[in-house]
């Protein structure tokens, strides 16, 4: 069995299990601890029986439960994997699986490192940070083949030639961090419009940079850093490839980012899971964790 007292010695090791260190681990043990209270507290408020009977969980310790969560994220094995190595039943593990997503979730928001996720909150958000330079980009991932033909056409991208959906994410370029998570749409629309149906804000006098997808994207008082496209049986001048290039060297921190976030192979692998709305859910939890390891991090 796979527990916190037969990894917490083997840095390494943990870190491949859980994409955070040891001392790391600990940091968050203590907001998600508050966490798992508050939702054990509104748990109890529903039941009928007073809490404590019944068999007695596998997942004893808090620290085990984090454990488990942070695995599932990290490596995302079928659920009949992570039941055998943590000694439990398949169905156990799917209602730990929701549960602790839950709990994770809330102690991210605990120590406020989830993305915005409110359109209009973003200049409020991003005028709290001492930076004015902004990424925005958008990221694909793949998910089953939904069953039902109208779900099969929504979902159905042409560019990955599967079944996909997609976020936009606005970071900043010297911290690193995602400040806004847009909703999670299919995969087929376009980066640019969903910006149109959001309608993110951002503060007076900032800048930027996107990539060609956000073409025309331009919102009012900021200062739009794009690579110009080669013009239809014309060529770009040398100027224009090195101001290119110059861009491309700023926003690929945006890639970074997004690397960063799908270190979690949760949202990186082919999503499984068929709970409505836990695909929006992860891609949250992995920014707030990205967030998380980036702030431990930073070089003081």
């Amino acid at each position: 069995m796979v527990t916190y007292e037969a990894v917490k010695d083997r840095p390494k090791l943990f870190r491949a299990l859980t994409s955070l260190d040891p001392s790391e681990f600990e940091e968050l043990l203590v907001a998600f601890r508050a966490a798992w209270d508050e939702y054990r507290d509104s748990k109890n408020k529903e039941r009928q029986r007073k809490p404590g009977g019944g068999r007695k969980p596998v997942l004893s310790t808090m620290e085990d439960k984090l454990l488990f969560i942070l695995f599932y994220f990290k490596t995302y094995p079928l659920q009949e994997v992570i039941a055998l190595l943590f000694g439990m039943g398949q169905s156990q593990s799917c209602v730990w699986i929701h549960e602790l997503s839950t709990v994770l979730k809330m102690a991210l928001d605990r120590m406020q490192h989830l993305p915005e996720r409110a359109a209009h909150q973003v200049e409020t958000v991003l005028a709290e940070d001492p930076e004015n330079e902004f990424a925005l980009d958008g990221t694909e991932r793949r998910r089953q083949r939904p069953k039902d033909s109208i779900e099969q056409a929504k979902y159905y991208s042409g560019k990955k030639k599967t079944h996909t959906v997609k976020n936009n994410v606005i970071v900043t370029l010297k911290g690193r961090k995602v400040k806004y998570l847009s909703g999670t749409h299919e995969g087929k629309k376009h980066d640019k419009k969903i910006c149109d149906e959001e309608q993110p804000t951002f503060p007076e006098g900032s800048t930027l940079y996107q990539d060609t997808g956000f073409q025309g994207y331009a919102p009012e008082g900021v200062t739009i850093q794009q690579p110009k496209k080669k013009p239809r049986g014309g060529e770009l001048s040398v100027e224009e490839k090195k101001q290119n290039a110059l861009i491309s060297g700023v926003r690929i921190v945006a890639e970074h980012v997004i690397g960063g976030i799908k270190r979690c192979r949760i949202v990186k692998d082919v999503f499984r899971n068929r709970k409505v709305g836990f695909d929006d859910s992860v891609m949250e939890i992995a920014c707030g964790l990205h967030n998380f390891r980036t702030v431990c991090r930073a070089p003081t």
